[in-house]
């Protein structure tokens, strides 16, 4: 297990740090959700028969990426990462510095306009479970082909950074292998051993 603070990774002795444990959690429910949510674009583009469905499920993983995004942020403000491991010089981490901040606003933008987005069609939000969201965006023709550009282009946004991030860390994990990747990941352990 990790210390509450993210810090030494006391399970192994080894004195590796890792991300806290509820980060590690919400760094990877929040892969999976970003991943799905760009198959489910792609989908949405193209479908025909089952845009419906396919529109209340992309609409309920908006929602849950802009939560998870909010609680994200919030346990980062609680939570300091741990120390940059020495192979990651200065350049490097201003630009992973920046790429982080840039996934964050990401997270909440991307999912704030799509809502706006649909609010300004003027067809409710409904997601999973029969749930209606308000509109938070008057319905206006201009503004939603305003919105609908601008969720495109964050879209593409998103799907750069998240390639880039995924990138870097198979770079460091497969060539440098320098154990970055260990920082955000966890140790199964049998009887007590790693």
């Amino acid at each position: 297990m990790s210390t509450s603070t993210g810090g030494v990774d006391e399970s192994t002795g080894s004195g590796r740090v890792r991300f806290d444990v509820l980060t590690r959690i919400l760094h990877w429910v929040m892969a999976a959700l970003i991943v799905g949510m760009l198959f489910l674009g792609a989908m949405l583009v193209g479908s025909i028969g089952n845009y419906h469905r396919a529109l209340v499920l992309h609409e309920t993983v908006g929602v849950a990426v802009l939560v998870l995004a909010l609680v994200r942020i919030g346990n980062r403000l609680r939570h300091a990462p741990p120390p940059q491991i020495s192979s990651i010089g200065r350049p490097e981490r201003i630009v992973a510095t920046g790429s982080e901040v840039l996934m964050y606003v990401l997270f909440v933008a991307q999912p704030i306009v799509g809502w706006a987005l649909v609010s300004a069609s003027g067809v409710p939000i409904r997601i999973l479970g029969g749930v209606h969201l308000p509109a938070i965006a008057p319905t206006n023709a201009h503004l939603y082909h305003t919105l609908r550009d601008l969720h495109t282009v964050l879209a593409f946004g998103l799907l750069a950074v998240f390639t880039a991030h995924m990138c870097a860390v198979l770079a460091h994990t497969l060539l440098l292998r320098d154990k970055l990747l260990t920082r955000m990941t966890f140790t199964l352990q049998r009887g007590g051993t790693p």
